[in-house]
């Protein structure tokens, strides 16, 4: 605002300069008189950004005046100003308009000068003047204001890029939490189950020879190490840059050492692999594997024996069912937040299978404690396209 009010102030007394050096055409009224004009187009400069249309029509007051009274070269001069900062800070409509109508009064006064003066010399010469003082602030602005906006929509643009990456970033973090946090509930879960139920079954038990504790205890430091030695192989994986190492990677073909950790838990497991095992993709590998491991932790932590797994390997898919019976509500097991399944259902999400888990009844025939059974069921694809918008019912699980 003070540089304004200083340019307003600096036009003025250039003006006023102008004025008493006989920078006007001399009509025989007093001299004072073209002041009015001028301060009237200095007006217009003081609200120029604030209201342009304000400054313009000061401008046109004051350059209608000093028509009459003059003109003065410093009134034509501020008046530029007053069409440039209409054209650069008013409505961008308005703007175009402006050059339109200072195009057509440029024509005009050099045909109305050329016609009184009876002379085509002086139609030229004023319609130049005329175009310099009129057309050349409009365009100049335009020029500027086209300039401005685009920079703006460069700025907006970047802004808008900024942004989505910002959130691309953050998605990506959150995936690599959840990924991070499933990995380490798989893996942890597993063996603390087994470890919590064997301690609480040696502690509450005072029957127990010494051998009988001498093996829970065994067991119990068994999958402490693992355990430990699984931590320590996520760890590494962490740390690495690359893909999985080949070596350390899990595989569903490793089922029978999940299943003999839950057997040493005290659950009986009967396992059957229907198909040719084979080589499968590292990630189907690894989710079908930390799927059986979590079902049977979910066993061994809210189940009762028997539990029963089957592992088919079909052309281009590999199924795993795992089957177990369901105790009386409220009775025995570990409390459950509910992440196995949601870890279970990404994982089957992730390589583009399909997941389900419920309590089914129980077959004819089938040994259980009830007629009530809680079933997991998992088909990942291993090859070419997979069959995902068909549900596989429980019932059809293992034949």
């Amino acid at each position: 605002m003070k540089r304004v009010a200083l340019w307003a102030g600096l036009a003025f007394v250039m003006g006023l300069v102008l004025i008493a050096g006989s920078g006007h055409l001399d009509r025989g009224v007093p001299v004072w008189w073209l002041v009015v004009p001028l301060a009237l187009t200095c007006a217009g400069v003081l609200v120029r950004r604030r209201a342009p249309l304000l400054s313009l029509g000061l401008g046109v007051v004051g350059i209608t005046l000093d028509g009459f009274v003059g003109p003065s070269l410093g009134t034509v001069l501020v008046f530029t100003d007053n069409l440039y900062a209409a054209a650069l800070y008013g409505p961008a409509r308005f703007a175009r308009m402006l050059l339109g109508i200072t195009a057509v009064l440029a024509v005009v006064a050099g045909a109305v000068a050329g016609f009184l003066a009876a002379d085509w010399g002086i139609l030229a010469v004023m319609g130049v003047q005329a175009g310099l003082v009129l057309i050349t602030p409009v365009t100049t602005a335009l020029v500027l204001r086209e300039q401005r906006d685009r920079a703006a929509d460069e700025r907006a643009r970047a802004e808008e890029v900024a942004h989505l990456a910002e959130l691309d970033r953050q998605a990506a973090i959150a995936a690599e939490r959840t990924r991070m946090a499933r990995e380490l509930h798989d893996m942890i879960a597993n063996h603390f189950s087994a470890i919590a139920i064997q301690s609480t079954a040696a502690l509450s038990r005072k029957d127990l020879d010494r051998e009988t504790v001498r093996q829970v205890m065994e067991s119990v430091r068994e999958n402490s190490v693992k355990g430990m030695a699984e931590m320590r192989t996520m760890i590494g994986l962490l740390r690495q840059e690359g893909d999985e190492n080949e070596a350390t990677r899990l595989r569903l073909a490793d089922t029978e050492t999940l299943v003999e950790r839950v057997r040493q838990a005290g659950m009986v497991v009967d396992i059957r692999v229907k198909g040719q095992a084979r080589e499968l993709p590292a990630s189907v590998d690894l989710a079908g594997y930390r799927i059986l491991q979590e079902a049977l932790t979910n066993a061994l932590k809210h189940g009762v024996s028997p539990v029963s797994i089957v592992v088919g390997y079909e052309d281009e898919r590999v199924s795993v069912s795992v089957a177990n019976s369901v105790g009386e509500r409220g009775q025995g097991g570990l409390p459950g937040a509910g992440a196995g399944l949601i870890g279970m259902r990404e994982r089957a999400s992730l390589v583009g299978g399909l997941f389900e888990a419920g309590e089914v009844k129980a077959r004819s025939g089938e040994e259980t404690d009830g007629d009530r059974r809680w079933r997991v069921l998992v088909v990942l694809p291993t090859g070419g396209d997979a069959e995902r918008s068909r549900i596989f019912p429980f019932s059809d699980a293992d034949g």
